[in-house]
């Protein structure tokens, strides 16, 4: 049987690598490895051309973590904190996640890829978490996870083989006002939003931790299943 093919987004950042020093696409290889070994045949999808018209050809679709959304998106100034916005990845990864939720293609967004949906579906996010809860435990520091625990819906439950889950976090923006059309299936001791799904969406669901940093991969297992059908 052939492998579904997973379209993943990606990173454009300067980055070094054998003698070159140079803007690159890239992607943590842990969502490679995880696509990959759910049985997927993953294919990374940089923010350049019409990536929108691709989704025909997909079986399914991650977007993945990066940087922050453009505030003027949800009609708020940028914060001081927010940062590393890119443009041209908002507009590649909206049209997207938009040419995903109308042809009914299984998708999941991981950490900005949950704040893509959310606002592409008219919600709002706070700009800087640790202005809100006070504390920096969502992101404790530059290049380190955090581990907070969250509670799962029954849904979520299923997929993860229980209620009670402490995954790894980084991120300091989160959802505020969420959007219509979703459902909140997990939320930190905190009160933050930790994941949502699309209502009445056959495999449409978003997390705000990092589910390619840990070893198991049930997300990617239950994508996968998903995009075979």
């Amino acid at each position: 049987m052939a492998r579904p093919v997973i379209g993943v987004t990606c990173y454009v950042e300067p980055a070094r690598f054998t003698v070159w020093d140079m803007p690159t696409a890239l992607l943590p290889y842990m969502y490679v490895d995880h696509i990959a070994r759910a049985g997927g045949q993953p294919v990374i999808l940089p923010p350049a051309g019409e990536p929108a018209a691709l989704v025909e050809r997909l079986d399914g679709l991650i977007i993945a973590g990066g940087g922050d959304i453009d505030p003027a998106r949800y009609g708020a100034p940028p914060a001081e904190q927010t940062g590393y916005v890119r443009e041209f990845r908002d507009e590649a990864e909206f049209g997207l996640l938009e040419a995903a939720l109308r042809t009914g293609l299984p998708f999941l967004g991981i950490c900005r890829g949950l704040q893509v949906l959310n606002v592409a579906l008219g919600g709002t996010l706070q700009q800087h978490l640790p202005d809100v809860v006070g504390h920096t435990a969502h992101s404790p520091a530059p290049g380190t996870f955090g581990r907070l625990p969250v509670r799962l819906s029954p849904g979520l439950a299923k997929i993860y083989d229980g209620e009670d889950l402490t995954p790894a976090h980084y991120h300091h923006q989160a959802i505020d006002r969420l959007a219509d059309g979703l459902e909140v299936t997990a939320r930190s001791d905190d009160g933050t939003i930790e994941a949502v799904e699309v209502t009445g969406a056959a495999f449409a669901l978003a997390v705000q931790w990092h589910p390619e940093a840990d070893e198991d991969g049930p997300l990617f297992h239950a994508l996968v299943t998903a995009a075979r059908h």
